[in-house]
């Protein structure tokens, strides 16, 4: 069945999409509003903005890939084309792997679809100990609604794959709490490809839904723009300087491009943001820029089932547990989420963390390999602080996160959980996503060996798909970089709308947190630009 492109209907009929690769010469590029980066934040903000008329200019560093470039469904050509550093962004010692979105759509358009409302306890942590006003759970309550409403999230309503049903299995048999996933698709085919870009245009990532209609509003993308930093003098930036890429998305031209506008959206995500602050030396009187960079730690458990799983198909997640989210409470021993990953062939390579005939022997037995994940909260205590953005010396982000024994101790217990769920689900083999941990064959053989592993960087397989603060929000500023509706303390006509200005994690996948937050600021940002 042939799907129509939309970006190739929309361009025939008009739309104002430009690709710097394709100048010669420089550029000078005006608007009301310049938003860097089309993900989550800049793909709302656009949207919200160009309804209410204003001109609006969408940069984007990646390239505008589309349904007709996903339809292959490969995994080797979506990490080159569609993440940052072809999936190979890290953290500066390499212990973290990074997963992260980089074309048009930003990580939304790679994402596998879990769309969660910022957990109560979350917001009521912002609120209180970081002095964030306006967005306690009854406010955001209408912003969540309204963005589901928009992007058609809703918990999933057919039954989970074999893969997912493993977690759902265990958790059953232990008595815990597992609940189906919202995602946002419409029309969704089940295949499982989501990491790679929905080839049919199910996902309604901003790349199908928001930058269309902004687009339509009048809005211009620009896209295989690396925006590198802003100009300014006193509380106000005068412009902008981008360099324009060449095809491959990655090495610059040589073509410079200007931009000009009344006011500045920054929204390239927990990394790229703070980088772009600091390339432009902006004020910073109190250390905050780059700080507190949460990244959700993720640590992985496998299992061999006696079922055929093929975790390579169908939803890629659709159960979760929160039974040890706030076990503890807000500010006790670090509480996690529990997952699923899929499993692709690429993917579980890396995850197997083997290697010769060991990873043969892994490989053959990808079709009834399970993995679980747990993603642990952190930020909402001192001994867990987060990580730090700084940049190199030819202005890359570079991102530092030293683990606590906060974190590892959490890490452990998350160890022990998915074991223990994957036996109760009827595991033959478990194994922790180790290099000191071979396969168990008992939940008791597990339990003990767990407890000796040796808790450090490299010996545990570590990794991250969410990355949160480093701009974050308080209506203190000396305690934030932005106040909670996004503006910038220190510079007027700037506003940061992404998941950097979260003070803490959020203890759940972030997407829909950062679609209803901005929402909610950009509307109030429309209001105050149109008058």
């Amino acid at each position: 069945m042939a799907f129509p492109d939309i970006y190739a209907a929309g361009i025939a009929s008009g739309w104002k999409v430009i690709d710097a690769s394709t100048l010669t010469a420089p550029q000078t590029l005006e608007s009301d509003v310049a938003i860097i980066g089309s993900g989550a934040g800049g793909g709302v903000a656009a949207e919200i903005l160009s309804l209410a008329g204003i001109k609006v200019l969408l940069l984007e560093e990646g390239s505008l890939k589309t349904s007709d470039s996903f339809r292959d469904m490969d995994e080797a050509r979506a990490y080159a084309e569609l993440y940052q550093e072809a999936a190979g962004r890290a953290s500066s010692d390499g212990a973290i792997a990074v997963l992260q979105g980089r074309s048009v759509g930003g990580t939304t358009t790679v994402n596998w679809t879990s769309s969660f409302r910022t957990p109560a306890q979350t917001l009521r942590q912002w609120e209180t100990q970081h002095e964030v006003q306006g967005h306690s759970a009854d406010v955001m309550a209408p912003w969540f609604e309204k963005m589901e409403q928009r992007l058609s999230i809703a918990p999933w309503a057919q039954a989970p794959n074999a893969n997912n049903s493993v977690l759902k299995r265990g958790c059953d048999a232990l008595g815990w709490e597992s609940h189906v996933i919202p995602r946002n698709v419409k029309g969704c085919w089940d295949s499982g490809y989501c990491g790679f870009g929905c080839p049919v245009n199910a996902k309604q990532s901003m790349l199908v839904s928001t930058i269309p209609v902004a687009l339509q509003s009048g809005a211009t993308l620009v896209h295989r723009l690396r925006v590198r930093q802003f100009q300014h003098s006193g509380d106000k930036i005068s412009g902008a300087i981008g360099e324009a890429l060449r095809s491959d998305g990655r090495t610059p031209s040589g073509v410079s491009v200007t931009i000009k506008a009344r006011h500045y959206v920054a929204a390239g995500g927990a990394i790229n943001t703070p980088a772009l602050l600091l390339r432009s030396q902006f004020p910073d009187p109190h250390q905050r820029l780059g700080k507190r960079t949460l990244i959700h730690p993720v640590v992985l458990s496998l299992a061999v089932m006696p079922e055929r799983i093929d975790g390579f198909y169908g939803t890629p997640q659709s159960i979760a547990s929160d039974h040890f989210q706030w076990k503890d409470g807000v500010t006790g021993p670090m509480g996690y989420k529990l997952e699923v990953p899929p499993l692709f062939p690429g993917l579980s390579a890396g995850v197997f963390n083997s290697f010769g005939d060991a990873l043969r022997k892994d490989m053959a037995a990808l079709a009834h390999s399970n993995a679980i994940l747990a993603l642990l909260r952190d930020g909402f205590v001192p001994q867990s602080e987060g990580g730090n953005v700084r940049v190199g010396a030819d202005g890359s982000p570079i991102l530092d996160y030293e683990l606590t024994y906060h974190v590892w101790d959490g890490a452990r217990r998350a160890y022990l959980s998915m074991a223990e769920a994957q036996f109760a689900a009827g595991a033959k083999q478990v194994r922790p996503a180790h290099l000191d941990a071979p396969y168990y064959t008992s939940w008791n053989e597990a339990r003990r060996a767990i407890a000796g592993l040796p808790m450090k960087k490299f010996r545990a397989a570590l990794f991250t798909a969410h990355l949160m603060g480093g701009c974050g929000m308080s209506e203190n500023p000396a305690r934030g970089v932005v106040s909670s509706r996004g503006r910038h303390h220190q510079i007027a006509n700037l506003s940061i709308m992404d998941g950097s200005v979260f003070p803490t994690s959020i203890g759940a996948n972030p997407q829909l947190s950062i679609y209803a937050l901005t929402a909610q600021n950009a509307s109030a940002l429309a209001k105050e630009l149109g008058s």
